[in-house]
């Protein structure tokens, strides 16, 4: 079919004119001044955060930071050192963090005993708080922190009177969403944040899942509300009369299964993902001279692999020196009787590695960065979480088919050794990765431009209120229909007691009537 030219011209001229009009419609942000907060002394959150902001100060927004890991300051882009003032968690011993933090209740304890900790952290910066005396003359458009739960970066935000946006660098905190998006998570059906599960599937798991997460909600209010009383803090008294305009939640369908979010929160998992860089020649002469392939063993930046007990590493060590690849292991001190087809460094570009093509395998603790890492470079994973999210990040993994997970402590060489073979010679954990990695990548806009879209929507709409969910204006016993179940019992009972009352005058006067028939009779 010949188009006429004179047909093919108004239509061209037609889109010209809708994208024109449509375009016309989003009111360009300008240069817009941020302010961020890093509240978290671990280098894995800040990889999250920093990643956010450079997107921010990239494409034109001068973005000012106060973080306990500077960078060095750039175009757009100023930093406040408050390394000093927060406890950071790197090099840490690895039966001393699973003691701490290896249980749900363990990680619950450790947030409520550390909370007025991290708070204060928070505002013991003198230029922070010249910010606040000085809010006017701040100019600030929009203020972006990090949130795990401890509630005094309202403070912060009612101080300065801003529109807030939380960064969580993990999948949503389940236990907080009510404050962070208005909801309650259905525990019949979301995974709390720190069980041991992808989903909740059998009864025993919907059962704990229950307990878990009203034992944890109700601990921490009741903590707060001690401590409102006890502790003299200013963000202890904060109302609900704060609430952040949008939330990005370092999440994705294949770190946590579909679940509804309210319009205000937005998944950008894998946000910290960049192209990848060359690799150091000794590590890569070591991967490209493996016939076989590599397999990359960390288990991340927070803890000493070192530490471990010795029954453990000579476990692994016996294990991987009877498998054909050559492993490459983060290990952080000299290692006995290393096996000849291992390699150790302090530290390992792990990203740039598992995007090698000869990286057969990824021996992981499951952190949240590293999942998407080894889910974009379709490597399958042999879990050995250890505390915190990891073990649900390994279980989304395993439920996807591109994983195995392994308790550290329990550890054997027989079964180590069955798991990382099973791994690397069944095809299947490499089809499910491909799936994996298919799904994570075909996206409609990319973690990049979710962030800047959205941030600049917030800006652009003064703080957005009309994508907050009507539940955030409610009390806890209105969200729970508590005011309306009471309502509810009063009236049945009120209509049992009158059926009684009626029953008693009916059966009376049917009594008395038959009597008087009765006696007639006689």
């Amino acid at each position: 079919m010949t188009i006429k030219p004179n047909t093919l011209y108004i239509y061209l001229l037609s889109i010209f004119l809708v994208h024109t009009f449509t375009g016309s419609r989003i009111i360009p942000v300008d240069s817009a001044k941020i302010l961020a907060v890093e509240t978290i002394g671990a280098k894995s959150a800040w990889n999250y955060v920093s990643s956010v902001l450079r997107v921010l100060s990239n494409n034109g927004h001068h973005v000012t930071v106060f973080t306990p890991f500077p960078e060095g300051e750039r175009d757009n882009y100023t930093e406040v050192d408050i390394s000093k003032d927060h406890e950071i968690l790197l090099d840490l011993n690895l039966i001393n963090s699973v003691d701490s933090w290896g249980t749900p209740t363990a990680m619950i304890e450790f947030i409520r005993t550390k909370r007025i900790m991290m708070c204060d952290a928070v505002y013991k910066s003198v230029e922070l708080n010249k910010i606040m005396e000085e809010k006017e003359n701040s100019n600030f458009d929009v203020l972006i922190i990090e949130t795990t739960g401890y509630d005094c970066e309202l403070y912060l935000a009612s101080k300065l009177n801003m529109p807030l946006i939380f960064l969580i660098s993990s999948p949503m905190v389940t236990y907080e969403e009510r404050i962070i998006s208005g909801g309650i998570p259905n525990p019949a059906t979301i995974s709390h944040l720190y069980t041991d599960h992808a989903i909740p599937m059998t009864f025993i798991q919907r059962f704990s899942n229950t307990v878990l997460l009203a034992y944890s909600m109700v601990s921490l209010r009741v903590d707060k509300w001690i401590r409102k009383y006890t502790i003299n803090r200013p963000y202890n008294w904060i109302t609900n009369d704060v609430q952040p305009s949008l939330t990005f939640v370092n999440s994705h369908f294949i770190s946590e299964a579909s679940r509804p979010f309210s319009q205000n929160v937005i998944q950008i998992g894998g946000i910290h993902l960049k192209p990848p860089k060359s690799l150091p020649n000794d590590i890569l002469q070591f991967i490209e001279n493996s016939p076989h392939g590599v397999i990359l063993f960390t288990l991340g930046s927070m803890v000493n692999m070192s530490t471990s007990p010795d029954y453990i590493i000579n476990s692994l060590k016996e294990a991987l020196a009877q498998v054909p690849q050559r492993i490459l292991w983060k290990y952080e001190g000299e290692m006995v009787n290393k096996p000849n087809n291992v390699m150790i460094r302090k530290w390992l570009p792990q990203r740039d590695i598992l995007l090698h093509p000869n990286v057969k395998l990824f021996i992981s603790h499951g952190g949240i960065s590293g999942v998407y890492e080894t889910v974009d470079a379709v490597v399958p994973v042999l879990g050995l979480p250890l505390f915190y999210n990891q073990q649900r990040n390994i279980a989304n993994l395993v439920n996807a088919g591109m994983a195995i997970s392994m308790d550290i402590f329990s550890v054997t060489k027989d079964i180590f050794l069955k798991n990382v073979l099973e791994l690397v010679t069944d095809e299947k954990y490499m089809r499910s990765a491909k799936i994996v990695s298919e799904i994570f990548k075909n996206r409609p806009m990319s973690p990049e431009q979710s962030v800047l879209y959205w941030t600049e929507y917030v800006i652009r709409h003064k703080g957005a209120p009309h994508l907050k969910p009507h539940s955030m204006n409610l009390t806890w016993y209105q969200y729970l229909l508590l005011d309306v179940i009471a309502v509810m019992i009063v009236f049945i009972c009120i209509s049992l007691f009158i059926t009684y009352v009626l029953i008693k005058m009916f059966h009376k006067h049917i009594l008395k009537n038959f009597l008087n028939f009765k006696a007639k009779s006689e």
